[in-house]
């Protein structure tokens, strides 16, 4: 059958799927065989085809709805954190690895220029804090600036961590909206930042040092920044690259996955937010020049690779092996449908 002629024959029906959405179970069952029927045969058929992509798509809606509808053991928000956000994190893999490549680029941007002209660091840093820092490491206090909690205490630093970070990438999240230009500038001002600030401890010999006291919280925060910017350029995908899509059908589904990742932002901010205000301190009291107090090396490695290792298992690993999984245990969709 031609092409054409299949598009023609079926197009109504998938219209009617794609507005007119049922809660019967019975009809739900029937549209998702059917679609399954139309996506075996287009596959064989048409494998590249937008149409194609579409019914794949109709039949991914259908079939989440059936699972998230059906009867489970674990509550609601046990399954969102153990599968349905797992699945939106796969989803979108390639909107994460193009947000890491970024920042990973405006990162070595800010690296590379400090080195060739020291001034960089200071236009970017602002000559302000870069001589502040280097009395900080000329008095023996490299990493002084982390013992400051002002006049609130520890809390109030902690509250003012979380208000400062939740802004910057919310805003990021946000200007998605704008068609991402403002959360690429963003992710560039911050990344070339980051270069700039990691290097400066790096040229006067605090490299190690500086990584075992500021990449405690680091570690957490940039991922959150990334994790905001990803969501961000997921809303204007949708709206620049709607694919077989309508416009508005693409912005409502962008606009869901984006809403979903930034629900994990929360807790990683908090958590930076805390280890920056309570425990980073005690990390920099170990390389001042009394050596008193502080943390041993050790506690700073095993908090630094606990948080490293849960983005990578949460972020990369964990969806791959539930979209297996979801797989397995639905053989008859795995051959044809891809979530």
């Amino acid at each position: 059958m031609r092409e054409a002629l299949f598009i023609k024959k079926n197009a109504q029906k998938w219209q009617e799927y794609e507005h007119f959405e049922t809660q019967d179970p019975d009809e739900m069952a029937n549209r998702f065989t059917t679609l399954v029927d139309d996506l075996a045969y287009a596959k064989t058929f048409y494998p590249h085809s937008k149409v194609t992509r579409l019914i794949n798509g109709l039949a991914v809606s259908i079939y989440q709805s059936i699972y998230q509808n059906k009867k489970e053991k674990y509550s609601r928000l046990v399954s969102f954190w153990k599968i349905e956000l797992p699945m939106v994190i796969r989803k979108n893999h390639k909107a994460f690895l193009f947000t890491f490549i970024v920042f990973a680029v405006c990162c070595a941007m800010g690296i590379i220029s400090s080195m060739r002209d020291y001034e960089f660091v200071k236009g970017v840093l602002g000559e302000d804090y870069v001589a502040m820092t280097e009395d900080n490491i000329a008095n023996g206090d490299p990493f002084g600036v982390y013992k400051n909690t002002g006049e609130g205490g520890y809390f109030s630093t902690f509250m003012w961590f979380f208000y400062h970070n939740v802004k910057i990438d919310f805003l990021m999240f946000i200007f998605g909206l704008f068609f991402g230009v403002l959360t690429l500038h963003l992710l560039f001002t911050n990344s070339v930042m980051l270069g700039c600030f990691q290097y400066m401890f790096f040229a006067k010999g605090l490299g190690i040092k500086s990584v075992l006291v500021i990449w405690v919280h680091g570690t957490l925060e940039i991922s959150a920044m990334i994790i905001s910017a990803t969501a961000g350029f997921i809303i204007a995908k949708s709206i620049l690259f709607p694919g077989s899509y309508s416009r508005l059908s693409s912005f409502k589904t962008g606009i869901k996955d984006a809403v979903k990742i930034m629900i994990i932002f929360v807790p990683m901010t908090l958590g930076a937010a805390f280890l920056e205000s309570y425990i980073t301190h005690l990390m920099s009291e170990t390389f001042d020049k009394d050596g008193k107090g502080g943390m041993p090396v050790w506690a700073s490695l095993l908090i630094l690779g606990s948080s490293f290792c849960f983005v990578v298992w949460y972020f990369i690993i964990y969806p791959i092996l539930v979209e297996r999984k979801l797989k397995r245990l639905n053989p008859s969709v795995s051959k044809s449908l891809v979530i």
